[in-house]
């Protein structure tokens, strides 16, 4: 059969139009495909990502607060070290944990568990089991530095505002009351910007960085999130952060760390997680698939 050119003319707009729409969905940007993950889930998502040495962006509700639950152990660590590096305290210095310094059952504390009468610690142990997401040694180190206000005056000393990042409050209360936890609030942007701040601007000394860098990579909370679909071998320093489900509904599932590339170069990546009823591998799962995605887009 002949067909005329008019059909023929007809048939190739057509296989033109395909082609360019199957090419054009295999150029999904990161933001699109964030806004595939982030739609899959119930709750609310919040990302930033950036290209450390280059500057560039990948953002998604980044300007929106999440509760960030253990995520704030990583500042208030900071804020100690900062103590250490100014000869206020000493990391061999030693600390009576006593039993009225442990949070509620209901919260996650080995040292509690471990040592139920109290314990000395010095500080330097006590800042491994904070980025262990151990909520007594937290606290513990937040009454040591001076309590909530001082380790948020540390934060909005290094430029970050106080609207975007504030730490309110203790393990001791946040773990009795589920609501109250919205009170310690980072955006995705302003904790991706105090990743950048702790790597590059050197606010610490280098001991005290490459110390807390390490435990950072060294955790083992929340493997299957930023670290669940990368290359294996991949260096990731993060910390992660998680409430309890109350009927269902959790409301923080979070981690935020620094990824180093094959390269060299470095992602500083938070994904927040809030408000959501899906299961926790689901949650994991979502933060570990945009992780992936913001990896294979600058690797």
């Amino acid at each position: 059969m002949k067909l005329s050119n008019n059909t023929l003319r007809e048939a190739v707009a057509m296989l033109f139009f395909v082609l360019s729409y199957f090419y054009s969905f295999g150029q999904t940007s990161p933001e699109q495909e964030i806004e595939q993950y982030a739609q899959s889930i119930s709750g609310n998502v919040g990302v930033h990502a950036l290209l450390v040495e280059t500057g560039e962006t990948i953002a998604y509700n980044a300007s929106k607060r999440f509760p960030m639950q253990s995520v704030y152990k990583f500042p208030i660590a900071m804020a100690v070290l900062a103590q250490v590096d100014e000869g206020k305290l000493r990391l061999d210095q030693v600390i009576q944990v006593s039993p009225s310094d442990y949070i509620p059952k209901q919260g996650y504390s080995p040292i509690r568990e471990k040592f139920p009468k109290g314990v000395e610690l010095t500080i330097r142990e006590l800042l491994s089991y904070t980025i262990r997401s151990d909520g007594s040694a937290s606290d513990v180190l937040l009454k040591t530095i001076g309590g909530a206000e001082v380790a948020d005056q540390y934060v909005s000393s290094l430029g970050i505002p106080n609207n975007d990042i504030a730490i309110a409050l203790p393990e001791m209360i946040q773990v009795a009351n589920d609501t109250i936890q919205y009170q310690n609030y980072s955006t995705p942007q302003a904790m991706t910007q105090l990743l950048k701040i702790f790597l590059i601007d050197r606010v610490l000394s280098e001991a005290s960085q490459d110390l807390l860098f390490q435990d950072m990579v060294d955790s083992r909370t929340g493997l299957g999130r930023i670290k669940g679909l990368l290359p294996e071998g991949t260096v990731v320093a993060h910390k992660t952060g998680t409430s309890r489900a109350y009927n269902g509904l959790t409301r923080a599932t979070n981690d935020a760390g620094i990824i180093t590339l094959p390269n060299g170069n470095h992602i500083a990546i938070t994904v927040f997680v809030s408000d959501s009823y899906a299961y926790d591998k689901e949650r994991d799962r979502i933060i570990a698939n945009i992780a992936k995605a913001v990896f294979d887009y600058w690797k």
